[in-house]
């Protein structure tokens, strides 16, 4: 029986995980925190498929195709396009409660970018719903899981560029642990948290599994691509679901106009707003016309955010509204069975690029693309492990990333990494956000690499072992500033404009030029970028 370990218990983990178990395998699923706190909860809108007569394979296709500027590949959308069907089906039969329409069928909703209402939606709580129905069914197959298991980095023969394994801080004993097996899936998410307080993600997405991925030999693709949602609260960046707009809520300005179409690709939505809100100064979301009764049964988690957190009732008041940082459309490159250029590593989710999303993801495609990838990314684990047994050999990495945990307890704290992560996270916003130039990306690869100059003396302040999340902190903020140098040479080299990228100084995209995917890679610690078909 083949050992499958999977990092990271969200919504891509969780599927790929029953998908290697029903293959045959033992699974075993490590994470740095308890399941169902996964960033698979904030996805609110839905989960693209055609089930209706009305709309069509082809149309999904096209429509996705044409929100990945030119970067979505054809043939791999078409795959999750095709099985988007089967994937509902596949939630629905394992208990995810979907909304139901008058005839009694599951219910749909236009989101932004779509010709058609193909969103499969369970009220505003999609993501949350189905990461709940997920660790139920794991539970029930008795899947093993290990929690507050901080990835240390991956275990990888360099013989053979064979991976092994993984290292992990126990986090409540501060011990370093190994945990071997034939085949690795990262599930890790993504990295939005850089933005901090300017995203819509959890403090949990540092990156960890990218970092991790690229210091073993494995290359990232397209890095620069993060969507920027348009509609996050404009006090905390709390995220208001695309399915606002889809129900038929107004975009306004602060004139009360409105100035751009709801349902455009959310890169265009975005940036509409972004330079609204440059000339008034306010932009909100209007979604009083629809009625109390209509956003109690549709939308009542939006009611409660606008309430909680910016303290309106979103059915008497506007909400006011502004884009952050959201969704990472660039990861760990795969191959079309999801595994990476390192032997026996699968990537899946928002940590992998499976060249679905390209520049610009279509609203209600996360979703579908972590159950049909997450499917498949196991079914293939599970027979990789099969044909390739991981031979049994020296671990150095155990070592190395024990003397590593060791010895950053006696890095000083002359620098606070708090305040370092702040700044990074507000010159990310203002320099590498929906609007970018070649000076302001220069001036944050600067700030980056004298960030990395003094990591050793940023070390954290807490010295104890037991339960140091200011440990797991640092080593965050050391992911996040390693990924981050990755992010902006990534958009230095792109000198074009294309979906989620938008450079004032480039504006026109550029096919000639840049109709290729932006590849990085690590040789001897040393960062390698070049643009690959």
């Amino acid at each position: 029986m083949p050992k499958v370990l999977i990092i990271g218990s969200g919504g891509a983990g969780l599927v790929s995980a029953l998908s290697a178990f029903e293959a045959g395998a033992e699974v075993v699923v490590a994470s740095k925190s308890l399941p169902t706190r996964s960033q698979t909860s904030m996805a609110q809108g839905g989960m693209n498929a055609v089930l209706g007569e009305d709309d069509s394979v082809e149309k999904h296709i096209e429509d996705t195709l044409r929100s990945s500027a030119g970067l979505g590949e054809e043939s791999r959308i078409a795959f999750m396009c095709d099985n988007a069907a089967d994937a509902v089906r596949w939630c629905n039969a394992i208990g995810l409660p979907f909304s139901r329409d008058e005839s009694g069928e599951i219910a749909r909703r236009r989101l932004g970018g779509a010709s058609a209402a193909r969103a499969c939606y369970a009220q505003d709580y999609t993501g949350l719903k189905l990461l709940h129905t997920l660790y139920d069914q794991c539970l029930k197959a008795g899947i093993t899981f290990k929690n507050e298991r901080f990835l240390l980095n991956l275990i990888v023969d360099p013989e053979s560029n064979r991976v092994l394994g993984a290292t992990f801080l126990h986090i409540e004993t501060g011990e370093v642990e190994e945990i071997r097996a034939d085949a690795v899936i990262l599930a890790t998410g993504g990295y939005g948290n850089i933005y901090g307080k300017h995203s819509t993600n959890s403090v949990q997405a540092t990156g960890d599994g990218l970092a991790a991925a690229v210091r073993a030999g494995a290359k990232l693709a397209d890095m620069e691509f993060i969507q920027f949602h348009p509609t996050a609260l404009k006090r905390s960046s709390i995220l208001i679901s695309e399915s606002a707009r889809g129900a038929g809520g107004y975009l306004l300005n602060a004139q009360n106009e409105r100035f751009t179409d709801e349902l455009a690709p959310r890169d265009v939505v975005a940036r509409a707003i972004h330079d609204e809100l440059a000339a008034s100064g306010a932009v909100y979301l209007d979604i009083r016309h629809l009625g109390e009764s209509f956003v109690d049964h549709e939308l009542p988690q939006e009611r409660k955010l606008a309430q909680i957190y910016e303290g309106i009732d979103p059915v008497h008041e506007l909400i006011p509204i502004k884009p952050a940082a959201h969704y990472s459309m660039g990861g760990i490159e795969v191959n079309e069975s999801c595994m990476s250029c390192v032997q026996g590593l699968f990537a899946v989710g928002e940590c992998a690029n499976h060249k679905t999303h390209g520049a610009n993801r279509l609203g209600g495609n996360s979703l579908l693309e972590l159950v049909v990838y997450g499917r498949e990314c196991g079914k293939n684990a599970s027979e990789y492990g099969t044909r390739h047994p991981a031979p049994d050999l020296e671990n150095t990495q155990f070592a190395k990333d024990q003397n590593f945990v060791r010895g950053v307890m006696y890095f000083t704290n002359q620098i606070d990494f708090y305040q370092k992560q702040e700044m990074l996270a507000n010159i990310f916003y203002n320099n590498v956000g929906l609007v970018r130039d070649d000076m302001g990306l220069k001036a944050v690869l600067g700030a980056i690499r004298q960030m990395q100059k003094e990591l050793p003396f940023m070390g954290p302040r807490d010295k104890s072992k037991v339960c140091n999340t200011n440990l797991v902190e640092f080593i965050e903020f050391g992911n996040k500033v390693e990924l981050a140098e990755i992010i902006v040479v990534s958009a230095i080299s792109r000198v074009e404009s294309r979906g989620a990228h938008y450079r004032i100084d480039a504006p026109a995209r550029n096919d000639q030029m840049f109709g290729a995917h932006t590849i990085t890679w690590k040789e001897d610690g040393v960062l390698c970028a070049d643009f690959m078909q």
